[in-house]
């Protein structure tokens, strides 16, 4: 079940708002998957980017989620398609793995990255000592995530209108 999006309440307090523009725009991944056949899920409908498929960028933000929380900021190995030496958009690269699996384990990363930010004040600053961007606070972090996330949403609205006609926001 896609989870409500919601915006944050016009008064909180930072954390909660960021954390809640967050989870919104995570909810609009999600969301703009609701009801996509298996075959619509990996089929390609930007020539110039092949690997944008709907199932991809699910599977790339589950990676981006990974990265940031457990690699960057809490100093984790840097594993998963992305640090491997394989090709770029590896982690777009899913071709064999089903919608509702690839979902799955989206939230699940999404849980665990919760739990971190959870855990952490936003000024603590990353860990992890190979990547320049381990200077970053947890605020900038999540910044960056919500950046990320819509981003990739607004991708997800044009290419979901490409493929069957649905759109829609919020």
């Amino acid at each position: 079940m896609t989870p409500p999006r919601n915006r944050p309440p016009y008064g909180a307090d930072e954390r909660t708002q960021l954390v809640g523009w967050l989870d919104m725009q995570r909810a609009i991944i999600g969301w703009k998957c609701d009801g996509l056949s298996e075959a619509d899920a990996h089929r390609s409908v930007l020539p110039a980017s092949p690997h944008m498929t709907m199932a991809g960028v699910v599977s790339h933000m589950r990676w981006v989620e990974h990265c940031w929380f457990e690699v960057i900021l809490l100093g984790r190995p840097a594993e998963g398609p992305q640090f491997d030496d394989g090709p770029e958009d590896a982690d777009m690269m899913v071709d064999d793995i089903p919608l509702a699996q690839l979902l799955k384990e989206y939230d699940r990363q999404c849980a665990v990255s919760n739990e971190i930010i959870a855990a952490h004040s936003l000024d603590d600053a990353g860990r992890h000592p190979d990547f320049g961007a381990a200077a970053a606070t947890l605020r900038w972090i999540l910044l960056h995530m919500i950046e990320e996330t819509a981003r990739h949403a607004g991708h997800m609205d044009a290419v979901r209108e490409l493929l069957d006609g649905e759109k829609g926001y919020y």
